[in-house]
């Protein structure tokens, strides 16, 4: 039992030291660096150097009590940092899958949609003359490589805004209204009703993998959170800036694949065990085949609403 206990002890450790400790620190280190010098002695280690050495020469700090006091003190506000962070973070994951039914929600919702409608415009021409100019004798379709390059183009651009025309202020969420959509689109389920259902039967790895993408979003949002932590500090210290720049762009990148990945789970997950769900609740045979059918999730949807 002692080195299971020992084992478990030095995990809780280094996961306390790594979601808590050092990001926490290394803001205050930031924070205190920035508010020693301030925008016009930025880069004076002189002055850093000397602010140091007074703080080192205070009488209290010959004491020991009085070092582990203010080592304590120290964790302590990295550890309350990151806690605010991982607050934070939360509120963006919320600011991101927002449906949006506020009016500033709306207008940027609106404004989404009326870029989707221009570049897909743009794209169904782009069809549309390739498939009137690269017509061969005997009909069959010759577009020419530049045109199909253009088409993908037109197409990565439309899809940049939305997979379908916007219908919540961000990416991110409409990423997740596609997933809801094709899900019914295909098999005339509920989404939002078969998930907790279908979470249940889902096998260990994944189970896993959904957590290992949900995570990795989460672990965006607290990047993006530190982001603007950092941008703030920015108001004192400019050098914080680029560092704000640069947890903003990558906390997008990485958001932006944690959520296309876990989309895409979803939407798998239901494509793979969504007759199991529907058998096990009666709807199919155990031993019957093929895909779901549309008036089977149809039934679905009706029995987890429970005529709501």
């Amino acid at each position: 039992m002692n080195p299971l206990l020992a084992t478990l002890g030095g995990k809780l450790t280094e996961r306390w030291l790594n979601l808590l400790v050092l990001p926490g620190a290394l803001f205050l280190a930031a924070a205190a660096v920035g508010t020693t010098t301030g925008h016009r002695h930025w880069h004076d280690a002189d002055r850093l150097r000397t602010t140091m050495d007074d703080l080192a020469a205070h009488p209290a700090l010959d004491r020991t009590g009085t070092a582990a006091l203010l080592v304590a003190l120290v964790l302590l506000a990295a550890s309350a940092a990151s806690l605010a962070a991982q607050f934070l973070g939360s509120a963006i994951e919320w600011y991101w899958l927002r449906f949006g039914r506020d009016p500033l929600s709306r207008a940027l919702t609106a404004r989404r949609a009326r870029r989707w409608k221009e570049r897909d415009r743009r794209l169904d021409e782009a069809v549309g003359q390739a498939q009137r100019t690269g017509t061969g004798p005997d009909g069959a379709v010759l577009v020419p490589r530049g045109t199909l390059v253009r088409i993908q183009t037109l197409t990565e651009a439309r899809d940049r805004i939305a997979l379908r025309e916007p219908a919540r202020p961000t990416w991110y969420g409409d990423r997740m209204q596609a997933t809801a959509d094709r899900v019914e689109a295909a098999y005339g389920v509920d989404l939002a009703a078969l998930w907790p259902r279908l979470w249940l039967l889902l096998p260990e790895p994944a189970v896993r993998q959904i957590q290992s993408a949900q995570e990795s979003f989460g672990a965006a949002a607290r990047l993006a959170a530190w982001g603007l932590a950092y941008a703030l500090l920015a108001c004192w210290w400019w050098p914080a800036a680029p560092v704000a720049l640069g947890c903003a762009a990558v906390a997008r990148a990485r958001a932006r694949t944690a959520l296309e990945a876990l989309a895409g789970l979803i939407e798998a997950a239901v494509d793979v065990h969504g007759r199991e769900l529907a058998a096990r609740v009666g709807l199919l045979a155990p031993e019957s085949a093929g895909l779901l059918a549309h008036d089977t999730g149809d039934a679905m949807s009706e029995v987890f609403r429970k005529a709501e």
